[in-house]
């Protein structure tokens, strides 16, 4: 199955976003952070990461990008279950059990947003309107041809 995953191509995200998502963390649009908020309040990294940031599902953290990779099933499980303690932890959800039909539908959501060869990178854009808030994708696809090297790849950053 394709799911996204966190990508850094450089280091803005570590200057846009307050609590930056890891490169190579599995991710969900994560919309749901803003349920309820008034989203004309928001200001500075917080307005970021309403309007373009994906949310990674290990350090909660936001990313601009992420590109359609694989995941295992135990892989999807335990992004499905790992969204469910947050609810559970961070936004009031009652139990684990009542949380884990909301996890699995915003993890098989962001998978659906993967119908594209492996590698593409997508970009979120969100906005709210009078009728709510409305999310776009971008696919972003590299300007070589697919028979090219790849242009980039996830590198873990150096110890201090």
């Amino acid at each position: 199955m394709k799911f996204p995953r966190s990508i850094r191509l450089d280091q803005s995200d570590l200057k846009v976003f307050a609590h930056p998502a890891e490169p190579g963390e599995w991710a969900v649009p994560g919309g749901f952070a803003f349920a309820g908020r008034d989203t004309a309040a928001l200001v500075g990294k917080e307005r970021v990461a309403f309007r373009s940031g994906w949310l990674g599902t290990g350090s909660f953290g936001r990313s601009t990008l992420v590109e359609v990779a694989e995941i295992d099933e135990a892989g999807f499980f335990a992004v499905v279950e790992r969204l469910a303690r947050h609810f559970v932890d961070g936004y009031g959800a009652p139990t684990l059990a009542a949380a884990l039909p909301a996890a699995r539908e915003e993890a098989e959501d962001a998978a659906g947003l993967c119908e594209h060869p492996l590698g593409s990178l997508l970009a979120l854009e969100r906005e709210a309107t009078a009728e709510g808030v409305v999310e776009r994708y971008r696919v972003v696809r590299p300007a070589r041809a697919t028979d090219h090297a790849r242009i980039w790849e996830i590198v873990p950053d150096a110890p201090d």
